[in-house]
């Protein structure tokens, strides 16, 4: 008998981000209602399955990213996009909190048009919103492919629990986000349904 997800695959969507050190971005999106599973990878470079060590010298194309599969009746794009700009730094130009490096700068990938125009509105309502006082980083890109990041990148927060709150905390994206956003309630998907 085929699980409920494997019956409903045809309705489910992806979205892609790059919000630097992708183990900080998979637990944020993982705990969102109707996202069924998040992967970290590498996408945006033209290197043919990638490795963690080649990604990481910079000279590959590919930023650390996020693919997000979600149930579009249960979580909405405009969600997923609200959980992204609050779990990063908009605003750097050369990476994101301790990780420099063109590997690490953010980025919206888009899949289709509805995608891009949400982007693209997203952002500048971030920027007319005055929480910033320098110019939004964050490029809006056609989505390429995705390799999936290697084993030990997947639920990172999950299986070294230690190390990645002290890499969170260390990195300054911990006191950033709550310096920036304070204790921001998530999105609630039922509310646009009203």
């Amino acid at each position: 008998m085929a699980h409920a997800e494997e019956k409903n695959i045809d309705k489910y969507e992806k979205a892609m981000f790059a919000g630097g050190c992708f183990w900080c971005m998979q637990p944020v999106f993982k705990s969102t209602d109707g996202v069924i599973s998040v992967m970290s990878g590498y996408s945006g470079g033209n290197k043919e399955n990638p490795t963690y060590e080649e990604v990481s010298t910079g000279k590959t194309g590919h930023r650390e990213v996020v693919e997000v599969t979600y149930d579009p009746a249960k979580a909405h794009y405009e969600d997923l996009l609200e959980i992204f700009w609050a779990n990063i730094d908009p605003t750097d130009t050369t990476g994101q909190f301790a990780d420099k490096g063109s590997q690490y700068r953010t980025a919206i990938f888009y899949y289709n048009e509805k995608q891009k125009k949400m982007a693209e509105e997203s952002k500048v309502a971030l920027a007319a919103s005055g929480k910033f006082n320098k110019p939004i980083a964050t490029e809006i890109v056609k989505a390429s492919r995705f390799y999936p990041a290697e084993e030990y990148h997947q639920d990172y927060d999950k299986k070294n629990p230690e190390r990645y709150d002290m890499y969170k905390k260390g990195s300054g994206r911990e006191e950033f986000i709550k310096k920036t956003w304070g204790d921001r309630k998530k999105p609630a998907a039922e509310d646009r349904n009203k």
